[in-house]
């Protein structure tokens, strides 16, 4: 689809700070939201607006040579 200057790109995310998130019963000073946290490098969970920055960069003319790219938004879950 490049030829048609058609972006094909993917957002990883990992685990973000929402409200399903805790809706699921991993709210802050919990036992599993710290073993969540414990799983990123980063020491903490991602905020919606990472992903957000994340989409918006790959949606914008800074990004127009980015395809078939997944980026990950992890805090560093993947390389770790």
């Amino acid at each position: 689809y490049s030829s048609k200057n058609i972006r094909i790109n993917a957002v990883n995310p990992a685990f973000i700070k929402t409200p399903l998130l805790e809706a699921s019963g991993m709210k802050e000073g919990t036992d599993m939201y710290d073993m969540l946290v414990g799983l990123h490098p980063i020491g903490r969970l991602g905020e919606p607006r990472e992903v957000t920055n994340a989409v918006l960069f790959l949606s914008s003319d800074e990004a127009s040579f980015v395809h078939g790219e997944s980026l990950m938004v992890d805090g560093g879950y993947t390389a770790r």
